[in-house]
């Protein structure tokens, strides 16, 4: 199981939903850097169960304990070590999993691969949950990544048919629906109320920026930041595709109305317009990289569904128990900032290792 990510920093996430905690691994991180808790813990809530009508009814503390590579609050070097403990558990919802799998889930591909022998509780590492100590990871590179002037803002830019036409320009982290239109956002939270009335879920778009990128991080082929970013992003249970710029609308444009005019301001290279999503040939232009995720709908759902009993070889009904989501979305926001981070902050890692 690949539950790893990095070159010149390397992360490695452990446990299960329903495990007694999971956690991260962090490894590559310089000695000498200071971490913020105070800051960590407001980002981590960001991404916590159990805070608002939208989310499940699961309540976590989600206060990392550092284990290693942490003498009171600043790293010393070694691989860096941080656990989250579950407390807020009821296994027993998911007891019939382990023959009726769940449409949309992955029930049966892990029972494939497995064979059965998963942790079913919870959804076990292929859970949401899973991307609390993802969090961890992005919200401690977050911060090294300020200090050098780099900054990630996201929003949600859509949920269901609801569209936030608004350009995100400054950070949506203080704001309970993290939308840009507070109108759009409104109709977007009554959207995910009537899907919840229903039994059922709703997915949406997720829109980030990483402002103060320098020209040079990636390389061409494999190791693009379109790469890195994009395998960063997949991590994340839910998410279903991923555009860069203005993405598969250049498929509808002549190169002369896609392409990126180069201007000089301020001493410094920059391009007009930013289509490219502030990446030429898997090689930051110094524009800031832009990129959405699209969160499909909670797959875990209240509603009726036709499933197959794996022992019987027959059709049932399955009606969900637990607790869930009905959109995932709001609580995607922070992971998909997470992912971006971790993904930046190896590749610079990477830029200056080559600049020595």
């Amino acid at each position: 199981m690949s539950s790893s990510y990095g070159k010149d920093m390397r992360i490695t996430i452990f446990g299960q939903s329903h495990s007694p905690a999971i956690g991260v691994t962090i490894e590559g991180i310089p000695a000498g850097q200071e971490i913020d808790f105070n800051e960590l813990a407001v980002f981590l809530d960001r991404r916590a169960p159990g805070r608002n009508e939208f989310s499940t009814a699961r309540r976590e503390a989600d206060k990392p304990e550092f284990i290693s590579g942490i003498k009171g609050n600043v790293t010393c070097g070694t691989p860096l070590t941080a656990i989250i403990r579950n407390t807020d558990t009821r296994s027993q919802d998911y007891e019939e999993l382990v023959r009726i799998p769940r449409p949309g889930h992955a029930d049966y591909t892990a029972n494939v691969k497995y064979g059965g022998a998963q942790d079913y509780a919870g959804g076990g590492h292929f859970s949401g949950r899973m991307t609390a100590p993802l969090c961890v990871a992005g919200g401690i590179f977050m911060q090294f990544l300020r200090r050098e002037g780099i900054e990630i803002i996201s929003c949600i830019k859509s949920i269901g048919s609801i569209s936030d036409e608004n350009e995100l320009t400054v950070s949506t982290a203080g704001k309970e629906f993290p939308a840009v239109s507070d109108d759009a956002g409104e109709k977007m939270r009554a959207l995910i109320a009537a899907a919840k009335a229903e039994g059922d879920s709703v997915g949406g778009v997720i829109e980030c920026k990483v402002i103060g990128v320098p020209a040079g991080l990636g390389d061409p082929m494999f190791d693009g930041i379109e790469n890195r970013i994009a395998q960063a992003v997949f991590g994340i249970p839910a998410v279903k595709g991923i555009e860069f710029g203005i993405g598969f609308a250049a498929a509808k444009l002549r190169g002369s109305e896609n392409n990126d005019c180069f201007e000089m301001k301020e001493n410094k290279v920059v391009t007009k317009t930013n289509n490219c999503g502030g990446i030429l040939g898997g090689i930051t232009d110094g524009m800031p990289v832009v990129f959405r995720a699209a969160i499909k709908p909670t797959p875990s759902v209240a509603k009726e569904q036709r499933t197959l009993n794996l022992v019987t070889g027959e059709q049932e009904i399955l009606r969900v128990g637990g607790r869930h989501d009905p959109c995932i979305v709001p609580r995607a926001v922070p992971c998909i900032e997470s992912a971006a981070a971790i993904a930046v902050y190896d590749a610079l890692l990477a830029r200056r290792k080559e600049m020595r």
